[in-house]
């Protein structure tokens, strides 16, 4: 999830844990810890793209994180602060820290919780953004943060703020087996053979969901508002797997491929080949649009080795996607 979301969680976290004792300085220490997971993503300046986005929700999203680090910085703050509970703030840390990740597991691209074991927990129920999670939780902590260390109130609003962001998590699961079921039935009536079926929800909203159907040669994307009226309609985009050539057998290319879970294709744009994650889908919900998320290109130099380099996104084309986004919502 976006940094607020994690830094309101951890928040909340700290409060429950360390509220009555230490008033709001447990939801200071409580939202550093809650980002502290995601300083995985300063492995981008250090290495290279593919290892970059293996070690991103990595290690520092797992329970062994917690469990290892949460003591580290417990004892660290104990030293120095005037509530000297070790175990406090250890406690603190570790419900801070274990959330996060649970958090983002609700996301597309998920956690490896139980690193070092190499699967990802990805529901796939909820955007990074969405406002509908993030904001009457962060009203509720806001309130909480304004009443007294001892007040019953105080504990109230930010319990209440747990409940009702949890719950909201608990319903985009109703949310996406619903959205799922639409997308199977549509499937089914216009006799398309399928091998798999993912979905997800669309940018900042649970209202909009977007599934991506593979097929033998090629992948089918489609959209579903529950305002629609009109029958659900899919765009084709070839595999084009065959693209790759020798390419198939390099090891960065192996380990692209296995980070998208096989959804992805090739295309060759002037002689340049591009590799497409498929998990995250369009920037432009236009027909036939070319315009991937995430969009890599693949060079490969005089020694034959192979790079992979993000196709940088245009802020007109966000733009011009939340005002698409916000039409489609409405319904077809």
């Amino acid at each position: 999830m976006d940094s607020l979301t994690q830094i309101v969680l951890g928040a909340a976290v700290g409060e429950a844990v360390l509220g009555r004792k230490v008033s709001n300085k447990a939801m200071l220490y409580g939202a550093i810890a809650g980002t502290i997971p995601d300083f995985d993503v300063l492995a981008s300046n250090f290495t290279d793209t593919v290892t970059a986005l293996a070690v991103h929700r990595g290690f520092t999203h797992s329970m062994v994180f917690s469990v290892l680090f949460a003591p580290i910085f417990g004892w660290i703050v104990s030293r120095y602060e005037s509530y000297k509970s070790f175990k406090g703030w250890s406690w603190l840390f570790f419900w801070a820290f274990i959330t996060h990740p649970l958090l983002d597991a609700h996301t597309t691209w998920g956690t490896q919780l139980f690193w070092p074991m190499d699967a990802r927990l990805a529901f796939k129920t909820i955007f990074v953004i969405d406002p509908l999670y993030t904001l009457p939780f962060l009203m509720f902590l806001i309130l909480a943060m304004w009443q007294r260390r001892t007040s019953a109130k105080r504990r109230k609003y930010n319990n209440l703020g747990l409940v009702i962001s949890t719950g909201y998590l608990a319903l985009t699961f109703l949310l996406k087996w619903l959205a799922y079921a639409q997308f199977e039935s549509a499937l089914k009536e216009q006799n398309i053979e399928y091998t798999q079926l993912d979905t997800r929800p669309s940018p900042m909203n649970t209202i909009l969901w977007s599934a991506n159907v593979e097929t033998d040669d090629a992948y089918l994307l489609g959209n579903y508002s529950f305002f629609d009226t009109q029958p659900i309609t899919f765009e084709t985009y070839p595999k084009n797997h065959e693209l790759l050539g020798n390419l198939i057998e390099n090891e960065k290319v192996q380990r692209m491929i296995h980070i998208s879970e096989d959804w992805y294709t090739i295309s060759r744009e002037d002689g340049q080949l591009y590799f497409n994650d498929l998990r995250f889908g369009l920037m432009s919900l236009e027909p036939n649009s070319q315009n991937f998320v995430f969009k890599y290109k693949i060079d490969v130099n005089q020694l034959g080795e192979v790079h992979f380099t993000e196709e940088a996104k245009d802020t007109r084309d966000g733009r011009k996607m939340i005002a698409e986004l916000w039409e489609r919502v409405k319904g077809n």
